[in-house]
């Protein structure tokens, strides 16, 4: 046995000095150092750290109370409340995996996810009981379990069925013999993302990815303890990019909030002193304009991360203008949210805005404990030259990278393909080795924060009888980033308007997934038929500066 066997080969792991990696030791961790600290603030409601993870525990109890077990899938359709919060605890705390619904979806959506992810209970809030009422009516095999989350400040609500959270909630006792997962590669969460086809795909992430970028999160953005963060960010958006479990971490304090409101947002921060909070580019623009309009201006620091389209220039700008400190992330959620980030150089500051909007709005480099981040070719995996030109594919790897898509090997093979994890979206390399986003290989558009699918709003466009060939790509917003825009190529004889063909996609699918301008004419394809989507893009850019 040569020296290096007898280190790795002769000392086994033992529970003194090998435990499985998992976010919920945060809470354990936080609810034990800072039981008084202030770690939940919702309304009038205020909940210490040690009151958090009591009922983090009595949701697990719960949980167990109706039979869920490892590998159990259990759905929630909820805003930022703290129920959405307790969840992100409770649910890992029995086995379970948490599956966090986007809001905003319709009932088709919302039903195809509840039936692909065998989802066996569901928290919802009673906002959405009339999409849940509608999925569940299109589920053909079992339905899960739902229990609503009442909200009193929301005046009278609508419920389905009669389990209430509260008051089931105060019926249990805490489980006090929860234990972190034998296996840190178990299942913690499932989020489905739209991709470019009619159904989406159910990323699996694991509780050693969760751990790990939820450090990540502490790292690049250098958290002290005594955060105060917002929740603007949806923590159904890759379990807000991990954030919960970055509070937990540092014993920080949530600001929970129930939808985006400009206003309000800057009443919270006046009142708690909010130093931190995370959104879309949109998010940022309501904010700063809310602000300059009432001519706010804070004492104290704030800083943002920003994500999506990168940053306009108008935002950068604004939020210079009232203060707040904005940094540039990037991921999927395959990479569970951030997974690169816009590290900001000594110097940055002293150039013009024109060059600051340059440098800081590119999507950066590794996160600090993604394994690896590169720009290569995707038939041959080299690297790109860092020349600022050359295009290539931005990859991932490490152990901040999902485990695969549920139940869809082929969607697996193919995202890993060359050892690995392929992002879709197009780059080049700048000499300082940060990367710069310069098409999307699957066009998908990102509308404040949200993947819109082109292929998904072409197949609803087509379904119109008027419609003969249809064509999505994205246009730039100054509000949400970029929207959906149709080009249309009409049956001959056709008279269709755009607002009326706008009105048939309202009917038939998200409302943020509707063009927002809709351009009629032939459309340019190849001798094969293939739409010539890079003229659609030349075309709408010109047509947009003229």
């Amino acid at each position: 046995m040569n020296d290096l066997c007898q280190f790795n080969d002769a000392i086994e792991k033992t529970a003194a000095n090998y435990v499985s990696l998992s976010p919920l030791s945060f809470i354990r961790r936080a609810a034990a150092v800072y039981p008084d600290r202030t770690a939940l603030i919702y309304n009038e409601l205020r909940y210490s750290w040690q009151q958090t993870y009591a009922r983090c525990t009595r949701l697990a109890s719960l949980l167990k109370h109706f039979g869920i077990k490892r590998g159990d899938t259990v759905a929630v359709m909820l805003p930022n409340v703290p129920a959405m919060y307790e969840a992100h605890f409770g649910v890992p705390m029995v086995g379970a995996v948490l599956n966090a619904i986007n809001i905003r979806l319709d009932p088709e959506a919302v039903a195809f996810i509840l039936d692909h992810s065998r989802s066996r209970l569901l928290l919802v809030d009673p906002e959405y009981a009339d999409v849940v009422e509608k999925a569940l009516a299109r589920l053909e095999g079992p339905k899960p379990i739902v229990i609503n989350v009442s909200d009193p400040s929301q005046g009278e609500e609508r419920l389905i069925g009669y389990l209430e959270y509260e008051l089931l909630l105060a019926g249990q006792p805490e489980l006090e013999d929860w234990q972190l997962p034998a296996d840190e590669w178990d299942a913690i969460a499932l989020g489905y993302t739209s991709g470019t086809t009619g159904n989406p795909k159910g990323v699996v992430t694991h509780h050693r990815g969760a751990y790990l970028n939820t450090v990540s999160n502490v790292l690049a953005w250098a958290l002290p303890q005594d955060v105060v963060y917002l929740w603007t960010l949806p923590m159904f958006h890759c379990n807000g990019w991990c954030f919960p479990w970055t509070l937990a971490a540092i014993g920080g304090t949530n600001v929970c909030l129930r939808r985006v409101d400009p206003e309000m947002i800057l009443g919270l921060i006046r009142q708690h002193k909010v130093s931190h909070y995370c959104g879309a580019p949109i998010v940022h623009s309501m904010i700063a304009d809310a602000a300059v309009a009432v001519q706010e201006k804070f004492t104290h620091k704030v800083s943002g991360l920003i994500a999506g389209a990168a940053p306009p220039a108008s935002v950068l700008a604004k939020m210079e203008k009232i203060g707040f400190d904005l940094t540039h992330v990037y991921g999927l959620t395959e990479t569970y949210g951030p997974a690169s980030v816009c590290a900001k150089q000594h110097g940055w500051d002293q150039h013009s805005l024109e060059e600051r909007v340059r440098l800081n709005g590119r999507q950066g480099v590794a996160y600090p404990l993604q394994e690896g981040i590169a720009v290569m070719d995707p038939v041959t995996m080299k690297p790109v030259p860092a020349d600022g030109e050359t295009v290539g594919e931005i990859m991932f790897r490490g152990n901040i990278v999902m485990k695969g898509y549920l139940r869809n090997e082929a969607a697996t093979s193919e995202a890993f393909a060359g050892g690995w994890f392929h992002s879709g979206d197009l780059a080049v390399v700048d000499a300082d080795g940060y990367i710069k986003i310069r098409d999307r290989l699957k066009d998908v558009i990102i509308s404040g924060g949200e993947n819109i699918s082109s292929l998904e709003v072409e197949e609803i466009l087509l379904r119109h009888s008027d419609v003969e060939i249809a064509a999505v790509v994205a246009m730039a917003d100054d509000k949400w980033g970029e929207v959906p825009a149709a080009f249309i190529q009409l049956r001959a004889g056709s008279q269709l308007s755009e607002d009326a063909l706008i009105s048939f996609c309202r009917e038939n699918i998200s409302r943020f997934k509707v063009p927002k301008k809709v351009i009629f004419g032939p459309l340019p394809t190849t001798s094969t038929g293939k739409i010539q989507k890079f003229m659609l893009r030349q075309q709408l850019r010109t047509d947009l500066s003229t």
